[in-house]
């Protein structure tokens, strides 16, 4: 009877165990990225099982039973089993600290979980803005970042993560693009990015080493997504002019300004020419981009292939650029725990630069002078003596034709970027994940310059007849240059992720990395007297030294990194976070005994609203405190040069010549990378059903051994300045982020958002040594405006020095100075000890705006960004001689013996000396971007979307400078250009209108 009941029982379970199956699918995210450790759970079967690192799982289900899908930060799901191969997608919640995923460096980390302060920019806020570089359209989205935009085509922005550190150092941050560490990112096209992650404080950064005091930015570009091939393209147009123009002084009022600075009537008061040379240099800037990207996935293959082409032509005259880019990356299954990774792209750039030097030629020029003349010669600073500019005459000053100066600059520039990438993942088991990954890159580059010697030294002067051209010159220059180099990385590394007990969550990543900067190879050769046609400008047929003037082949060192790593990541109870991380580098830039270096961090978070006591604390969704120290850094530095002296001949002991060589500098064996500390405090909230989220942070960051440039000892008879680790550079701020969404009705919804930083750098101290002074900011006048040395203690990194304006004599209208004891003098009786240190060009603070609403299929939006605390100068205003042109506001009522009243200075000829005269706020803020735009919806099968567009960048600017712009990039060197408007390229105002189609 036993035996019947127990056959009978196993009858009636027969059904559910014969009919049962295997049921694999994958559960993907919106991005139709896996999503790993997902639970699958057979609602009827009773079984469940979690998903792999790529969301891919297998359950024993009977086909058409209900599965429930579920992770934290995603909405559940309740799907019917199939037997073909499902494709689940979850929906995010709407706890962005849950559902958010940052990139931290050879991983990735849930937001909620991690310890350390990431900026993560999502790839609509990036492509929102049709710029060229991606890190311009970042500026004002991050707290404590602060980007120095220019608008020159092809032109990449200075990006400062939480303040300078380094004085002479690189100021760069590293890059990070798909694995692969790089310089920058000009080659990336925009739309390609799927994510931009911005690495701020030590406890994140101290995973990247020697590589890491000015901060990481990761960039993952596009993988394929979606069940079938989707086809995207985008079209838009823009047309750019001036932001902000400077009023310069009419003819008449040019003439009259120059004669009462001349005391006679050298210029007639009815001129019959008034240029505006700025408006005869520039034109409507035109830029248009085409973008066609394919994408698409099947059960092993992932692939997304891109091309886009973007050419511009600039504001000023002949100024070009074009960039074609190309991408493709896949990805193949190779097996249940085998998975490859293959990223390539190409890029391909040229450009026809011109002088920026032509905006100050522009500014400085006399009104009166035609660009031609009516013999058709090039207008030139001659004055007749009718008092008109004329072909023949008196020079009244030095300054050249800036149409000539366009004209006759002929140079093209061509660049070719290749970077690529194989990673192999492999699944040891569920916890264990093993990754190698190659990548390299290689640029080369080339470009020629003619210059038409002859041609040019006519136009200077039409009384002069090529006959009279001195034979000895030469009636031309050909001068081509190439550049190339090649770096790779190679990285193994092992992630252990596990959960214990259901409250021990475990994550270790540990590996080893090496990277080559290899030889950066440069070949520069001119010769003269070519063939004017530039087809013949090869060199065959060049068989002797006599017709090259100069040749130049440079080999710059290869540079090489080995390294260790590790980060240790435990969670517990949801609530309790720890990160600690490991880095040991050893770099070939230094000596043998100074190349290793250990850099620790560690990091701690405590998600406090998970806590019992939070539990009826309803305003609050999410609250986590969360702080950190790292040590960090910077190895690109200067290293030591020994230089030489030779020829030092002399006679020794009788008539016997000897010659000698001295050396003249004075090297620093211990020289090494400078190492930055930094602790930090941050908190993350959500609050009011996640519709108002915010970010908090303060930081403490010191550079302890900066790099400077020091003395020699007087006796040791050596006179070239030596770089030593003698200076220490700090940086103290905050941080604050917020955002408001919310939904007016199920149509409406609308957001506000906005961040502040501030930042205080100082000089800290030196050790007991003399600095070398090291001046910049040079206005090729004779005159500097920045200086480094022991007296810059206490102040800012790239601080401004020189003398204080006092006002004019009211006696005389000439300039007047304080001296160092307070007294008010001219420039002929100022010392150099009369100089002060009068503000600097890092602001204090940095801050951006953002709103905007949607309703229906419309999208509408505005950011905004400005600095405060910082100071620029206007060397272009300053950098006078005599004769040039000045600004209207100067000649409009200025003080003369007849108007005593004039409330500006009396006219003079004089080069004036760099003081704050010209030294003016930089403050500003800008509308950075308008977007409007629509998206139509098509239920055919072949478009599924396609949204119209239109952008204003730059539309309105609220500044105190009275130059064309107060944001200043310049070369990117505190100590250099940086901050000076001189040979500086104008902001823009764009109008873009577009187009983006789904297929």
């Amino acid at each position: 009877m036993r035996n019947l009941y127990v056959s009978v029982l196993l009858f009636l379970l027969a059904p559910a165990y014969f009919y049962a199956q295997t049921i694999k699918g994958q559960v993907l995210d919106n991005q139709g990225l896996g999503i790993p450790g997902t639970i699958i759970v057979a609602t009827t079967s009773n079984t469940s099982t979690e998903a792999d690192f790529d969301g891919n799982f297998e359950i024993k289900a009977k086909e058409g039973e209900m599965l429930k899908i579920s992770m934290l930060g995603f909405t559940a799901a309740t799907v019917k089993a199939t037997a073909a191969f499902m494709k689940v997608t979850l929906n995010e919640s709407d706890d962005t600290l849950l559902k958010d995923v940052v990139i931290i460096g050879y991983g990735s980390r849930k937001k909620i979980d991690n310890t350390t302060s990431i900026s993560s920019i999502k790839a609509e806020e990036i492509t929102k803005v049709k710029v060229l570089n991606a890190s311009q359209a970042i500026q004002g989205k991050a707290a404590g970042v602060q980007v120095i935009a220019s608008d020159v085509p092809g032109s990449s922005p200075s990006v400062v993560i939480r303040g300078l550190g380094t004085a002479l150092g690189g100021r760069t941050p590293l890059y990070v693009v798909d694995g692969m560490p790089t310089d920058n990112i000009s080659n990336i096209n925009t739309n390609d990015i799927t994510s931009y992650e911005i690495l701020k404080d030590a406890s994140a950064l101290a995973i990247y080493g020697t590589r890491a005091a000015n901060g990481v930015i990761i960039i993952t570009t596009k993988q394929g997504k979606g069940e079938k091939l989707s086809v995207e393209f985008e079209h838009f147009t823009g047309f750019r002019n001036t932001l902000k123009k400077v009023k310069m002084a009419g003819s008449n009022k040019y003439a009259h300004y120059s004669n009462a600075a001349l005391q006679n009537t050298t210029f007639s008061q009815d001129q019959p020419v008034n240029t505006d040379w700025f408006d005869e240099i520039t034109r409507t800037g035109i830029y248009n981009q085409n973008n066609v990207s394919l994408l698409g996935s099947s059960e092993n293959i992932k692939y997304f292939f891109s091309v886009g082409n973007y050419e511009e032509k600039g504001i000023l005259n002949g100024l070009d650029y074009a960039r074609t880019t190309f991408r493709n990356n896949n990805e193949f299954k190779i097996s249940k725990k085998l998975k490859l990774t293959q990223n390539l792209s190409f890029t391909s750039a040229k450009s026809a630069p011109k002088p920026l030097s032509a905006f100050t030629t522009a500014y400085k020029q006399s009104p009166i002078v035609p660009v031609r003349f009516e013999t058709g010669q090039y207008g030139v600073s001659f004055v007749g003596a009718n008092g008109f500019a004329s072909t023949s005459g008196s020079s009244f000053n030095n300054v050249g034709n800036p149409v000539a100066q366009l004209d006759f600059f002929n140079e093209q520039q061509r660049s070719i970027t290749l970077q690529g990438g194989l990673k192999l993942d492999y699944e040891v088991s569920k916890a264990l994940k093993f990754t190698s990954q190659f990548n390299g890159e290689y640029y080369t580059w080339k470009n020629y310059n003619f210059e038409d010697r002859k041609n040019i030294w006519l136009a200077a002067d039409p009384t002069r007849v090529p006959e009279a051209y001195p034979a000895t010159d030469f009636n031309n220059v050909l001068t081509r240059g190439r550049e190339q180099y090649f770096n790779w990385n190679f990285m193994n590394y092992v992630t252990y992720n596990k959960k214990f007990n259901d409250i021990h969550d475990l994550e270790v990543t540990a590996g080893m990395e090496a990277s080559v900067k290899g030889n950066r190879e440069k070949l520069t050769i001119a010769r003269k007297n070519v063939n004017p046609n530039e087809n013949y400008w090869g060199l065959a047929g060049v068989e002797n030294a006599a017709n090259v003037i100069s040749y130049q082949d440079e080999m710059f060192n290869q540079n090489r990194l080995a390294s260790y790593f590790g980060r240790f990541q435990y969670k517990l109870m949801d609530k309790y976070l720890f990160t600690g991380t490991l880095r040991r580098d050893g770099s070939s830039n230094f000596a043998k005994d100074y190349r290793w270096g250990t850099f620790p961090a560690v990091g701690l978070g405590w998600v406090v609203s998970k806590e019992d006591f939070m539990a009826n604390v309803s305003t609050i969704n999410v609250l986590k405190l969360r702080g950190g120290w790292g040590k960090l850094g910077n190895q690109s530095v200067p290293l030591n040069r020994q230089s030489f002296t030779s020829g030092l001949d002399t006679y020794l002991g009788g008539s016997i010549l000897n010659p000698g060589t001295s050396i003249t500098s004075q090297i620093d064996p211990s020289l090494s990378w400078e190492i930055t500390q930094e602790t930090s405090f941050g908190l993350d909230i959500e609050m009011l059903d996640n519709r108002l989220k915010g970010t908090f942070d303060i930081y403490d960051k010191t550079t302890t051994n900066v790099i400077l440039n020091t003395k020699p000892y007087i006796t040791s008879g050596i006179d070239k300045a030596s770089p030593a680790h003698v200076g220490e550079v700090s940086n103290k701020g905050l941080e604050l982020s917020v955002r408001w969404d919310d939904k007016i009705t199920e149509d409406l919804s609308y957001w506000v958002g906005g961040n502040y930083s501030y930042n205080k750098n100082k000089l800290n101290g030196l050790k007991d040594i003399q600095l070398s002074a090291t001046t910049g900011g040079d206005l090729a006048n004779g005159q500097y405006t920045k200086i480094l040395d022991n007296t810059s203690v206490g102040k800012a990194l790239g601080s401004f020095y020189m003398y204080e304006y006092a006002g004019f004599d009211p006696a005389d209208g000439k300039m007047l100075y304080y001296t160092a004891n307070g007294q008010k003098v001219t420039q002929n009786d100022l010392a150099e000890t009369d100089k002060k240190y009068v503000g600097s060009i890092l602001p204090t603070s940095n801050f951006g705006l953002s709103v905007g609403l949607a309703y229906k299929n419309w999208d509408f939006s505005v950011d905004g960004y400005g600095t405060a605390g910082s100071k620029v100068y206007n060397g272009k205003k300053a950098q006078r001689f005599a004769g040039e042109n000045v600004e209207d506001a100067l000649a409009s009522n200025f003080w003369t013996p007849n108007n005593p009243g004039g409330t500006t200075v009396g006219p003079f000829n004089q080069v004036p000396v760099a003081s704050t005269y010209y030294l003016e706020s930089g403050d500003f803020f800008r509308i950075n971007n308008i977007t409007l735009g629509y998206k139509l919806n098509f239920d055919n099968k072949i478009v599924s979307a396609c949204r119209f567009y239109v952008n204003v960048i730059n539309p309105f600017i609220f500044q105190k400078f009275s130059g064309f712009s107060p944001e200043l990039n310049g070369d990117g060197n505190p100590y250099g250009s940086q901050g000076i408007e001189l040979d500086a390229y104008p902001t823009t105002r764009s109008f873009v209108i577009g187009a983006n189609i789904k297929f």
